[in-house]
């Protein structure tokens, strides 16, 4: 076994380099370690030990030696940092992640925090994308990430934990905790960030913030004034009370975390959010993680790369560079680059193009590589299995959203969509706006289009109505789940049940011009013309058609109700005895559920 010295950090493509492999065998040896990891991902040392084991490699770790570098030329910005800069690390805002159920107040601190009204912009007033905003007070910055608190976006909140350096857990005290804010916990926990948690709406009715305390020990954090370590401040974010006071507790345990950033080292960061936009094209919702990116710069994020045309903050302007801890918008992708990713800076837009060009080969053989993998030899009864399959009722969906992150979120929550008797299939998803492309898809696969906050372009709407495709829109994830559940149902044959609307038993016959006519008494219900009937005779059923006619007397009629008499012709049957019952029934469809 060889043994080959590496330096930490670990990146799958690296590491793949020094084992002379190509990244893709690495990446497949990982996931049937049941590891899933990207090409520019860093993995942990003991996985890469393992899994080098498999190549024939023993890893061992090199000495780390402090290397000088040429002391950058920086702006006006970054001078105010040089006082209290050691080295080439200078001191960067903390990235805060605010985490919570829904509804606890997590977009009202922020909008009360900046004097904003992103709570009243949100449909149905809750957060549906991971946002990323930078504070200033007294030159000090804090940059806040907002998510959601909605059970579909589970992901999007993990991935927020997992890319900030302290987590604010918001808890409403007439509230408590609740299953997204022990979810959010754990994320925060498994990312081992340090927790503050703010006691929010302690101005509401109901309000018991020493009930969240006792939750708080139980789940071992309990707070400092209760003899624990965890950070805790009452708050009312939507009367601004005790706002101050967080955060100086935020800024306090960023001290403590001394957190610093290299700017002379590559720009690089990590992808909150990405769309396609108008007159933009393909957008990503950045946190810069380490140096600075400026315009002109070129980046790479997995198959997509990047020479930036432009960097807008979070307040909309456009700036010229942005440093570590900064959230900035990035435009001028070649595609939308995968959300939770991370980006690095290279040479030049030929470089970029090239090492984007290589992963996207590299992932076409790892997606060729799966694929052959589930190929199996079919046997007889595999066979059946997929003429069933066939037989069973689909609905087919194209999915589109604005972000890739509400994406991401709309898969999931429709995957917990389950039923026997109909499965949900989707044949494409894609991030803007709906457009022709999408409708013919929709119209020649038999399928229906689900749009998350987007619109659809003005011919597209028109080519949908003509060709009679279905679009399902709306601005709230969970009610798009609601309508999704009832055009499943709606592909479902409706369940027939009888409904017996009367009875009439024969006293007399009569042969009137070749028909035969039962004399009868309605002894029950009413007998209506326009529906069903059924003859009986010594309780079993011996005919069921239609009425031909029902005369009351000299007239027509189309109903008889109970005690009164008539004459009944039934449409096929002329064969009556004394005592015989004909009961009316009528037979009603119901939508099944799933």
């Amino acid at each position: 076994m060889q043994t080959l010295e590496v330096k930490t950090p670990l990146v799958v493509r690296t590491l793949a380099t020094q084992m002379n492999i190509k990244p893709f065998q690495l990446i497949s040896k990982l996931m049937s370690m049941n590891i899933f990891a990207s090409m520019n991902q860093e993995i942990d040392i003991s996985i890469a030990k393992n899994v080098a084991e498999k190549f024939g490699y023993k890893l061992v770790l090199a000495k780390q030696e402090s290397v000088k570098i040429a002391k950058p030329k920086l702006s006006i910005e970054q001078d105010i940092l040089v006082g209290k800069k050691e080295g080439n690390l200078v001191e960067r805002p903390p990235v805060v992640c605010i985490l919570g159920h829904v509804d606890h107040g997590k977009t009202t601190l922020l909008d009360t925090i900046r004097h904003a009204h992103v709570a009243a912009g949100e449909a149905g007033g809750i957060t549906q994308h991971v946002a990323a905003y930078q504070i200033e007070k007294n030159g000090r910055k804090i940059t806040f990430i907002d998510t959601p608190g909605h059970a579909a976006f589970s992901k999007m909140r993990e991935r927020g934990a997992n890319l900030t350096d302290i987590g604010v857990l918001i808890v409403a005290a007439d509230d408590g905790f609740m299953p997204q804010t022990d979810e959010a916990l754990k994320f925060a926990q498994k990312a081992n960030i340090p927790i503050i948690v703010a006691i929010n709406k302690i101005d509401s009715k109901g309000a018991n913030s020493d009930r969240v305390k006792q939750q708080m020990q139980q789940r071992n954090i309990t707070p400092e004034e209760w003899g624990g370590k965890t950070l805790c401040t009452e708050i009312s974010a939507l009367q601004g009370i005790n706002i101050e006071n967080l955060l100086e507790l935020i800024w306090l345990q960023a001290e403590i975390m001394d957190l610093r950033s290299d700017l002379s080292s590559p720009a690089g960061g990590i992808i909150l959010e990405s769309k396609v936009t108008s007159g933009h094209g393909a957008m990503a919702s950045t946190i810069i993680q380490n140096g600075i990116l400026k315009v002109g710069d070129c980046i790479v994020c997995g198959p997509c790369y990047c020479k930036v045309k432009s960097l807008i903050n979070d307040r909309g302007q456009r700036i010229e560079e942005a440093l570590a801890s900064t959230p900035v918008n990035i435009i001028g992708w070649s595609d939308i680059p995968e959300v939770g990713s991370k980006f690095s800076l290279v040479e030049n837009e030929k470089a970029a193009r090239k090492q984007a060009e290589e992963v996207e080969v590299e992932l076409k053989k790892i997606q060729s590589l799966q694929k052959n993998d589930k190929e199996e030899i079919i046997n007889l009864d595999q066979l059946f299995s997929a003429i069933a399959a066939v037989e069973e009722k689909t609905l087919n969906v194209i999915l589109r959203a604005d972000v890739h992150g509400s994406m991401e979120a709309l898969g999931d929550v429709l995957g917990t969509i389950h039923s026997k008797k109909i499965k949900l299939n989707i044949l494409n998803c894609g991030v803007g706006s709906i457009n022709k492309s999408d409708v013919i898809l929709a119209d020649t696969s038999k399928a229906q289009i689900i749009a998350f906050n987007v619109k659809t372009e003005p011919n597209s709407q028109a080519l949908a109505k003509q060709l009679g495709v279905k679009i399902i829109q709306h601005d709230i994830i969970y009610e798009i789940a609601d309508k999704v559940r009832e055009a499943m149902a709606e592909c479902l044959d409706p369940e027939l049940q009888e409904n017996k609307l009367g009875a009439a038993e024969v006293r007399k016959i009569f042969n009137i011009k070749n028909n035969v006519i039962a004399g009868c008494m309605t002894i029950e219900g009413k007998i209506l013309k326009e529906k069903f009937s059924r003859v009986i005779r010594k309780k079993e059923m011996i005919f069921q058609g239609k009425f031909a006619s029902i005369k009351r007397e000299k007239d027509f009629v189309n109903e008889v109700r109970a005690g009164f008499e008539c004459g009944i012709i039934i449409s096929g049957f002329d064969t009556f005895e004394i005592g015989d019952i004909i009961e009316c029934f009528d037979i009603i469809k119901i939508q099944p559920s799933l």
